[in-house]
């Protein structure tokens, strides 16, 4: 093999680098922003005890998420009912840029105190930055209602011999 055969791979690896600073910038100056914005946009609309988070974690990790933070306040009188009950925050849909470019979205569930979970996150999807339109996010958002309903309220699960009621 003659070093001219690394011309190739030479013109692929260039192509590569180009690529993720592409999907960086979309990310920094489209993507973040947006994401931002419209999931502001959901937990103004629908109050139910969720934020938005902008995390910088370090220079290559990026992330917005909308997590919850407290327990619906229309519902505060009915959890008044039963003194021991404790609202278990920390459930978050996470949109994070990875140092390829890329957005994981992944549903992040609470951490309840003494028990360790096996799936402690779901991933939903990972997408290009140029792919997550106003209607992607609302998707997700709702793929991530989903997971925190079934989270609270787990279906149960049918053995044989034995019907669920």
């Amino acid at each position: 093999m003659k070093i001219e055969h690394l011309e190739e791979r030479i013109t692929d690896y260039k192509l590569s680098i180009k690529t993720v600073v592409d999907k960086k910038t979309k990310w920094k100056e489209h993507t973040k922003p947006f994401l931002l914005n419209t999931l502001t946009a959901i937990v103004e609309k629908y109050a139910i005890g969720w934020k938005v988070q902008e995390l910088n974690w370090i220079h290559n990790s990026e992330a917005i998420n909308i997590s919850f933070e407290s327990f619906p306040e229309e519902l505060m009188d009915c959890t008044n009912q039963i003194p021991e009950f404790q609202f278990i925050s920390g459930g978050a849909l996470v949109f994070s840029q990875t140092y390829s470019g890329d957005v994981f979205v992944i549903v992040l569930f609470p951490e309840v105190d003494g028990v360790t979970l096996e799936n402690n996150m779901v991933e939903l999807a990972t997408l290009n930055p140029s792919e997550i339109t106003e209607k992607l996010i609302i998707e997700k958002v709702d793929e991530f209602l989903k997971e925190m309903i079934q989270w609270e309220v787990p279906i149960k699960k049918s053995k044989v011999g034995y019907t669920s009621s």
